[in-house]
Parts: structure tokens; sequence; C-alpha cells
């Protein structure tokens, strides 16, 4: 494969225009963007050598070298699009599966406020998983205890990778970050009646009850990344022993 997809990409990022701008602009269908850029396909040849003559490149260049954005800033057709500032950023995080934004507790009020917010978002460090396969991700830190019980679980500070999802798409038991108004909370899916419910694993906090329009976001716990390396609980001593006699007795018995 050539590296066409990934100099399209960052020509999108220099010249700051969306997939669907690119795609209007050499007349195709957004989903091809987005396909050669994730190096699903190629453009075809006509396609290549319109892309190649409106901004000023060589056909050879954008199939043969992975362009930086200091090498793009250095053509006469980019040289105004960045600040100095600018120039090593790359515009869109939600377009780079390595690069997930974090929101730290003391940005959870700002993302509640900006999380449609293109630069705002693109302004959040990023923490950066190897194994991220989902193009958009968050990096939530979680604020309470409301997940932990008998010392296990989501701590104060945890962080939980996440994946996007919809309202329509929650099941029962997995685990959401809801971003409301007024907070962003982590809950387990409970049910759905008239409103839907979502419960704390620590039996000492209310469930969280909402409606659809109530939420601005909600995402899906891929992963968690914790500091707390507690010994297992009393009780899970006791399980773990339990399934090791059960274990012992159907070996003797088998």
């Amino acid at each position: 494969m050539s590296f066409i997809g990934k100099n399209i990409k960052k020509i999108r990022a220099v010249k700051k225009m969306s997939q669907s701008d690119f795609a209007q602009l050499f007349n195709l269908a957004r989903p091809s963007v987005g396909a050669y850029e994730e190096g699903r396909t190629e453009p075809k040849i006509e396609t290549l050598i319109q892309i190649a003559k409106h901004f000023e490149l060589s056909i050879d260049t954008l199939l043969t070298k992975e362009l930086t954005i200091n090498e793009l800033y250095k053509f006469d057709i980019f040289k105004k699009e960045f600040s100095r500032e600018e120039k090593e950023a790359i515009t869109d995080k939600d377009d780079v599966a390595e690069q997930t934004p974090f929101i730290s507790l003391e940005k959870h009020l700002d993302y509640i406020v900006s999380f449609q917010n293109k630069d705002f978002i693109n302004k959040l460090p990023a923490i950066h998983f190897p194994f991220t396969q989902h193009k958009k991700s968050r990096a939530f830190q979680i604020n309470g205890n409301e997940m932990v019980v008998e010392n296990q679980g989501i701590h104060h500070k945890d962080i939980l990778l996440c994946l996007p999802t919809t309202i329509e798409d929650v099941e029962k038991g997995l685990l959401y970050v809801i971003i409301t108004k007024n907070d962003i909370l982590v809950r387990r899916f409970s049910r759905h009646n008239t409103s839907y419910v979502f419960k704390a694993d620590n039996p000492a906090f209310d469930s969280l009850r909402v409606q659809a329009n109530e939420i601005l976001e909600i995402w899906k716990a891929d992963a968690i990344f914790s500091k707390n390396l507690e010994s297992p609980s009393r009780l899970e001593e006791r399980v773990s022993t339990l399934e090791e006699q059960v274990k012992k007795l159907l070996t003797e018995l088998g």
C-alpha cells in the first residue's frame, strides 16, 4: 500500500478541512475519503491526478513518501495555513486511533460545556494506548467511589478508556460513562421503562434515573487503568478457597 491515505489526512489537517469538505472538492463520497485514510482502498488514478494538481504536489510524492506537517508547510499552497505554534499539531485527535483525549477531574465541567467543540477536544492532553482500535475514544478520570465494593472496583481518580455509543445501544450490566448537563458519572445500565436507570456498584449510592434527552453523551467503558493495587477482600478469599475445594472434590470424584 502507498502513503496516499496518510498524506490525505495530513493535507486535511493543514488545510483544516473535514472529510466532507475534501470529498466535495473532488466530487467524492465522504466514506471514500475515510476508506483512503484507513488504508482500505486507494483513489482512482484520475482522482489522484486531481489531488496532486490541486495541492501542487507530485503524484510520486503523494504515493511514496509519508509527508510531515513541517514538509507540507514548506509548500507554497500550505505556507499560511498554520501559525508557528500549530505547525506540529494534528487538528483532529478523533481521526487518530492512537490519540485518546484525556478528561481529568479538573476538566469535567469544561468538557460538559465544550464536548462538541473540536478545538477544545484537540487541545486536551492525549493518552496513547497502543491497543486502541477505535478511531474515536475518550479517557475519563473518575470522580468518587460509587463503583467500589469491598475495596474492589473503580476508585476515585482511576481512568476509564471509553468508546462511543448511543443511549439506544446500552446493554444491561455493562459499564458506561454518562455525560449530563450537570455531571460526568460512571454507572452500570440497569433497565429502561419511562426513563433509563443506571446503578452504582456501591449500594450506598442511589441509582441514576435520566431521560434520553438529558444525556449529552454516553461512552461505553472498554478498559480501566488504576494505581489501586488492593489485596483481595476477605469475601473474595473465601470464595476463592471454596472454588479450590470444589475443584479438588470434582477431581477426586472424576
